[in-house]
């Protein structure tokens, strides 16, 4: 008997939706360990890191974690101040540079000098820009080509490896 192609092509896209839903699931549940992408001014043991740090904090900018959209209390922070890591108060971001991108998360269109450093991000099936701090290598979230000018850049970050220090 003749196979369907219709039949087939449709085995195949739900076969696909499927493997690709259990690896985001299997991707989401388990954050990756801590780990250093090198050395880093301000070093901390893993245990040191968990004193340290709340425990979305830690999963956040440890862990390279993602906090869920819309939950962060930076979302309404229109102060004129600096947002600086949560870890270690390294001065990140100027509050001239935020602005509303949509997304649930605070975004910026420019680091402050020497406060960031980025890396290739390989997880979820793609490729991004992964952005953390320059001082403790913690995880703050992504850059992407989608933002205003000046720069067309805009760094989502997770508004739990944030800090805000009002001028």
């Amino acid at each position: 008997m003749p196979r369907d192609p219709a039949r087939v092509a449709r085995r195949q896209f739900l076969t696909f939706l499927g493997a690709t839903a259990a690896m985001s699931v299997t991707s989401a549940c388990s954050a990756a360990p801590a780990r250093s992408k090198g050395t880093f001014p301000v070093q901390h043991t893993e245990a040191e890191w968990r004193r340290l740090l709340t425990p979305a904090q830690f999963y956040i900018l440890r862990q390279e974690g993602t906090e869920r959209p819309f939950t962060s209390p930076l979302l309404g922070e229109h102060r004129r101040g600096t947002f600086v890591c949560a870890a270690d108060g390294n001065p990140l971001f100027a509050s001239t540079t935020k602005f509303d991108s949509g997304t649930g998360w605070p975004s910026f269109w420019r680091p402050l000098p020497r406060a960031v450093g980025t890396s290739v991000d390989r997880s979820f099936g793609t490729v991004r820009t992964e952005v953390h701090c320059l001082r403790c290598g913690g995880h703050l979230g992504h850059v992407f080509e989608d933002g205003p000018p000046p720069t067309g850049l805009r760094y989502c970050m997770n508004g739990d490896a944030l800090q805000f220090r009002p001028t």
